[in-house]
């Protein structure tokens, strides 16, 4: 590692946000750790968008992000896309883009700026140091800053938020939603629900049930090796005890990263039916 990057995360370990950020660019195309790519891989077009990279400014400087609205005038409910552990790259990018043909500004901040570029290593081995060093706090304040940054825009509706998130963006959507009274609805994909605490995450999703200002929709896997069914339940069972209206669904025969369709562990039915179920979820819950 080297000394500035030290330095970095020594900072971030503290809670304090440094002026020097380890990524100030979007990767292009996708992350190396996750070639090569699929044959199912979708694409999809920007026709009719305005979509590209931006900087967002926030605590310490401007991190780089993705955004994807409708090209027509108008201001659109935001949907805050999380990513997974290998960073905003093409995936991410397209999921954007989905929303945003959806009618969706849709915004994806690179969570590990001030950490590391995560989208040139090629092991998750690598990959998992770096991601471990983001403290949940600085997640949190970068998001409440895309927020602002599409409310300033004068292209989004900032009274209609909601937020989704993959792997460990599914983590993050149950915590962003309780960390902020601006989201009216989430949809966490396959998200660590439960674990140990430590100085990086002093919490997780079941120990935050009481402080969710909206209802989170879970789409998780069935044949899932990390995130089990033991933990499913351990959730489902305190969302009940709690009287809470958020509610996990469950694909029997699907894996980990279903809805990645870049991967080997794609189930396109599966993928589809869950995307289907998250944009009505954002519109029951007022975010249309």
């Amino acid at each position: 590692m080297d000394d500035v990057l030290e330095h970095e995360l020594s900072i971030a370990s503290t809670g304090v946000l440094s002026r020097r950020f380890a990524v100030t660019t979007l990767a292009t195309g996708f992350a190396m750790a996750v070639m090569p790519v699929s044959a199912q891989t979708i694409t999809t077009d920007s026709n009719g968008l305005t979509a590209g990279e931006v900087q967002i400014p926030a605590v310490g400087g401007a991190i780089p992000g993705y955004r994807a609205m409708p090209a027509a005038r108008g201001k659109y409910p935001v949907v805050l896309v999380v990513q997974e552990i290998f960073g905003v790259h093409e995936h991410i990018k397209d999921l954007c883009r989905r929303l945003a043909k959806a009618g969706y500004y849709a915004i994806a901040p690179e969570m590990y700026a001030r950490q590391g570029d995560v989208s040139k290593l090629s092991s998750l081995d690598d990959i998992r140091p770096i991601v471990a060093k983001v403290p949940d706090s600085q997640v949190m304040q970068d998001l409440d800053s895309a927020v602002s940054f599409a409310r300033a825009s004068g292209n989004a509706d900032a009274t209609k938020v909601a937020v989704t998130g993959f792997c460990w963006g599914g983590r993050i959507t149950w915590m962003y939603t309780a960390h902020s009274p601006n989201v009216k609805a989430g949809v966490a994909w396959y998200g660590a629900l439960v674990g140990a605490p430590n100085e990086m995450k002093p919490t997780n999703p079941i120990d935050e049930i009481k402080n969710l200002h909206a209802p989170v929709l879970g789409l998780y896997a069935g044949k899932d090796t990390g995130i089990t069914m033991a933990h499913v339940d351990q959730m489902r069972a305190a969302l009940k005890a709690a009287n809470n209206p958020s509610r996990i669904d469950v694909y029997p025969d699907a894996e980990h990263g279903f809805n990645a369709d870049y991967r080997p562990t794609y189930n396109a039915a599966d993928a589809k039916d869950g995307w289907a179920k998250m944009l009505a979820w954002f519109k029951q819950n007022g975010v249309a």
